[in-house]
Formats: structure tokens, sequence, C-alpha cells
């Protein structure tokens, strides 16, 4: 038997000016990171490096599911609005956990979408972090693909979402790995992939910002997988090379989803990312 040091709570918050119950899993002590999904998935992405000895003996890893995902429920009402997350509610979201759970410039991980709003974050509320590790994360792409292809009536979104998932996902990743990942995106609300897809496909706000990040007052480190059609290695260049001061890692054997895909194969690369990130970063309150 094995019981994992991973521990489950929740918090409620204000978000556009209403309640929010959002379910955080937790692990570790010491400086603090928050962990931010991709889109159409939760916080089991993070259970790997949450169950890692080693990184959470001076890290406090902290992974929430935004509202809408996983064991987040959606906000009273939900049944009469269309899902569509937006750049804004995404930073308001983040910001309004840091305050809830007290967390005092924590490092700041998020992958995919978490990537995207993690530099939208460095760019306009870079006093609240120390640090940001960005994954799979660049500038802007617009969709090559149909997004509402993820919410009809004539399709299962869940499995529309996993075979988009599943193009995107190394073929170096163990094969457990693969389907547990893929199994997280079956699981989606109906429309939450699609609105997901929204705000990662149409806000391009952030292209204009990048040059302003300041990375000698909070460092950003930019990781990309080889196999990431949808943010690939010469996105994520591209991006770096805006941000003056960033860094950039290339993963030449892993994807779009690289800590839930391939936990092993992304491990040093993550080590490497908090390596960058200051040590002195401040510790929860």
């Amino acid at each position: 038997m094995t019981i994992e040091p991973i521990t489950g709570r929740y918090v409620t918050v204000t978000v556009g000016g209403a309640p929010r119950r959002i379910y955080f899993e937790e692990a570790g002590q010491g400086r603090p990171v928050l962990c931010l999904h991709t889109a159409g998935a939760d916080t089991r992405q993070w259970r790997h490096l949450l169950n890692d000895a080693e990184i959470t003996a001076a890290n406090r890893l902290i992974a929430f599911d935004m509202p809408w995902h996983g064991k987040s429920l959606p906000p009273e009402g939900f049944e009469t609005q269309e899902y569509l997350l937006t750049t804004e509610a995404y930073i308001e979201t983040v910001l309004a956990v840091i305050d809830g759970l007290g967390l005092d410039r924590p490092v700041l991980a998020g992958c995919s979408m978490g990537g995207r709003i993690a530099l939208q974050l460095a760019a306009l509320h870079p006093e609240k972090f120390s640090g940001f590790i960005a994954i799979e994360a660049s500038d802007f792409q617009p969709a090559w693909y149909d997004i509402d292809w993820f919410h009809r009536p004539d399709a299962h979104g869940g499995e529309m979402g996993a075979a988009l998932v599943s193009a995107n996902i190394s073929p170096f990743a163990p094969d457990a790995e693969r389907w547990n990942t893929l199994w997280m995106f079956m699981q989606s609300g109906p429309g939450v992939f699609r609105g997901d897809l929204s705000f990662y496909t149409k806000d391009d706000s952030l292209i204009p910002r990048l040059a302003g990040i300041d990375t000698g007052q909070t460092p950003v480190h930019i990781i990309v997988g080889a196999y990431d059609l949808t943010c690939t290695p010469e996105d994520a260049k591209r991006t770096a090379k805006a941000i003056p001061g960033a860094t950039l890692a290339v993963m030449d054997e892993l994807g779009h989803f690289p800590m839930s895909e391939h936990p092993e194969g992304f491990r040093p690369f993550f080590l490497e990312a908090l390596g960058k990130m200051p040590e002195a970063a401040a510790r929860a309150a």
C-alpha cells in the first residue's frame, strides 16, 4: 500500500465579482511554485512532480484546477452562459488563488495556455512573482484546427479533444502515460476545451508586451518540446528572442504535455528551470 504525500483542499476566492470554489493540491515545503495545467485538463498533469521527493524537499509545489476544470465546479448559473476563457479572467483567477493561499511571490510554472498566461503575468504583474517557467509557451498562434469540433451535438467533445492532443504527444512517451494524459481530456466537461482554446487561439495581446518584460526583476525560462505541433520550437525561440534576457530549453524527445506524457524525460528540464529561479524566493505565508 502506498499513500502519496499530495494533499488536496479547496479555497474560495472571488473572480468577476462572484465566488469560485477552487480545488488545489500541494506537496513539499520551502519555495512556493504555483503550477498551471493545460487547456481542457486539470492538476493531475502535475502528479508526478508533486510526488517527487527531491523536488518537494525544497519546493512547495501547488497545482489548482481552474473553474470548470477537474474538481473546481463552474460558478452558479453556468448553464445559462457560454464558457469562453479570457486573458482578464485567467489573470484574475491566478492572482486570486495566490492571495487566497497567502503565497508571497511564488515561482509560476505553467504549460500551454498556462505558459501563455505566465508570460502575460510576467509582463503585467511581475511584482507578484519571483520567476516564471513558461512550458510550451509562445507569443501567439492562430488555430490550425476548428475549435468548434470540441463542442458539437454530433461529436464527442472529449474524444475529439483527445484526438487533437494525441498528435502533440511525443512518440517517446511511455504508452501508459500517453493514455493517462488522453484520459484527462476525454473527461473534460462539455465545451471546456473549446472555451480554453478560444483564449489560446484568439488573444494576441501578448505580442506587444514581450519587450517590456524585465527578466532582471523576474527571470523567464521557456521550455518547449520538439514534438509539439501546437507550440513549435520555432514559436518558442521567436518568443524567447523577443524577451530581453529570457532563456530557452528545447526538449528533443518530448511533446506538448511533458510533465504528464513523459515525466521522467521532463524532470531534468524542470530541475534546470527551478535552478534558474531565485534561491531566495519568498516563502508561503
